[in-house]
């Protein structure tokens, strides 16, 4: 298939996202296709240094990533982002401007965050010793209306691997004559 289109995962930090990216590309990528994998940190040292994490410097981090995301779905390439992107109103632009647009909500409960959080940033911020955490001390707002949402703290990986599967397979983006997991 040469339809290129954008697989937008959101959700708080230690969520899953890029477990399910990377895995997401490793299966688009044995599928033939070609799939380039935008990481929130990865971006952040490359596309976006010098900006902070106030509301201003978080949306044009999301804008950014949106942006390189429009351009590689318009030229038949599979973009995978894989950011906490923390504001709707920012996602919905993103939304809006790229043409085919999944976006795949990684919910997880703030407990499992917790306990996942081998660095301790959770335990820190909700200490009140790390200011403008998401999900903590900055808002996360979850998204109103995603196709896919996965609850990484009760589902297993490919539980929501295929989950997301599915879905492309349902949008069209994927044939389901060929599922290789």
């Amino acid at each position: 298939m040469d339809k290129g289109f954008t697989l937008w995962f959101t959700g708080l930090s230690g969520a899953g996202k890029t477990t399910l990216a990377d895995r997401m590309e490793e299966i688009l990528k044995a599928r033939g296709l070609k799939v380039e994998m935008l990481d929130g940190d990865v971006v952040r040292t490359n596309l976006s240094k010098g900006l902070g994490f106030s509301k201003e410097d978080r949306d044009i981090n999301i804008r950014r990533i949106g942006f390189v995301c429009n351009l590689l779905t318009r030229n038949g390439v599979v973009a995978i982002a894989a950011a906490i992107s923390p504001y709707e109103e920012i996602r919905q632009e993103n939304r809006k401007l790229i043409k085919h647009y999944v976006e795949v909500f990684c919910k997880c409960s703030l407990e499992k965050l917790v306990e996942r959080d081998v660095k301790g940033l959770y335990a820190k911020a909700i200490k009140g010793e790390i200011k403008g955490f998401t999900g903590v001390s900055d808002p996360y707002e979850e998204p109103v209306n995603p196709e896919v949402v996965v609850n990484t703290a009760e589902e297993a990986i490919d539980e929501s691997i295929a989950k997301i599967i599915g879905k492309l397979e349902q949008l069209g983006y994927l044939s389901n004559c060929d599922s290789k997991k």
